[in-house]
């Protein structure tokens, strides 16, 4: 089990192939933007912690793989953990970037009606924010939309000032500098195969043969929580997958917003969003998968899905070029809820002793990060 970037990087020599058991602290599963928040808050918080990924590098799964906004705070129900966390998450994520010098900008969203019978559901939305403590939302209505994107043609739109973009992988770059500072390290190419409780420790089993005697695991395995956890001998939710596609706009996009439909069922519409040099992008769309073994999933972008995109885009702008969109790069989100079912909460799992599992942790997973970390290291 290699301890450290670099050892992963020497490749095969790297690994342990003998029987080997080590004890350590605190054990969290999964290196994407998540685990290594809850790593970082667990060693400024003095405990002795190793993060085990079973990829070959950090951040490659759910993390890499969005929009990489930064959410206000609008679509989940007052006191849902999605909610509280979100708003909280924010303001420290905010705070990080700008403290850490990590590349992000505050660009605001419109979330927009594209018909008139639909500016009821953005007054919803607004109540939504309202109750969540989004205090600076405000209504828009078509000429005061045109004025702040003259591309855009809707019926009204909800601005959310606060909402932005950041550089994801810039963010788990310095999460790791961070908990690497405090003594923290990280294991690459190391999938947990198993486990067992024994006395106040769990002894996780790597692959290669290599055991890992714990104080305390924290399962943040994103797509594969469900399967680490029934692999500890814990019952676990049934994860529901989710995939969503992207297409890309070549040149500099004709806007200054992220630009939202109201939610459909499993997401938040094929929204354009921005990514720092200015160039957009369209997705996702959902599209449910069967039950399948995360390790296994096909991130291929048909270009045949083309014009279903151009045909929601120009629901808000309807000079969108015909033939512009371009394939870009997918994701899966792990869902707690099916297609037709209302939205799932996060579920952080306390009920084993010395084991939190972190459960559904999709959108707006990136924008909540810090402030699931920071729950979950003030219970550990």
């Amino acid at each position: 089990m290699p301890r450290d970037r670099g050892a992963a990087r020497r490749g095969a020599d790297s690994r342990r192939h003998t029987a080997r058991m080590d004890q350590v602290d605190v054990a969290v599963i999964g290196a994407g933007v998540v685990g290594l928040a809850v790593a970082r808050a667990l060693a400024e918080r003095g405990r002795e912690v190793v993060l085990i990924e079973a990829a070959h590098a950090f951040g490659t799964g759910i993390s890499s793989r969005n929009s990489e906004v930064i959410h206000a705070g609008l679509y989940d129900p007052a006191g849902s953990l999605k909610a509280r966390l979100c708003v909280r998450g924010k303001a420290l994520l905010y705070d990080y970037c700008a403290a850490r010098g990590i590349a992000h900008r505050r660009c605001g969203k419109l979330v927009v009606a594209s018909r008139e019978a639909d500016l009821p559901r953005l007054a919803q939305l607004a109540a939504a924010g309202a109750a969540n403590g989004v205090g600076d939302l405000r209504r828009l209505d078509r000429a005061e939309v045109q004025a702040l994107e003259p591309a855009l043609d809707v019926a009204g739109a909800l601005l959310s000032p606060s909402s932005g973009i950041v550089d994801s992988h810039g963010l788990m770059t310095s999460l790791l500098a961070d908990a690497e500072a405090r003594g923290a390290s990280l294991a690459l190419a190391s999938p947990v195969t198993g486990g067992e409780r024994m006395g106040d420790r769990w002894r996780l089993r790597i692959e290669d043969g290599f055991a890992l005697d714990v104080r305390l695991v924290v399962n943040a395995a994103g797509l594969s929580a469900s399967r680490v956890a029934e692999s500890l001998g814990v019952a676990a939710p049934r994860l529901r997958y989710a995939r969503g596609h992207y297409f890309s706009l070549p040149g500099r996009a004709p806007f200054q917003h992220l630009v939202y439909p109201l939610p459909v069922d499993g997401g938040l519409g094929v929204h354009l969003t921005l990514d720092l040099g200015g160039q957009a992008r369209f997705g996702p769309d959902v599209q449910w998968l069967p039950d399948t073994d995360p390790a296994g999933l096909d991130y291929t972008v048909d270009p045949a899905l083309a014009p279903r995109f151009e045909a929601e885009v120009r629901r808000y702008w309807p000079g969108l070029p015909d033939g512009a969109l371009q394939p870009a790069y997918s994701g899966v989100r792990p869902k707690l809820a099916g297609p037709g079912e209302a939205p799932a909460d996060f579920v952080i799992d306390r009920t084993q002793p010395g084991l939190v599992n972190l459960f559904g942790i999709e959108s707006p997973g990136l924008t909540a990060s810090l402030a699931l970390a920071e729950l979950v290291a003030a219970g550990a």
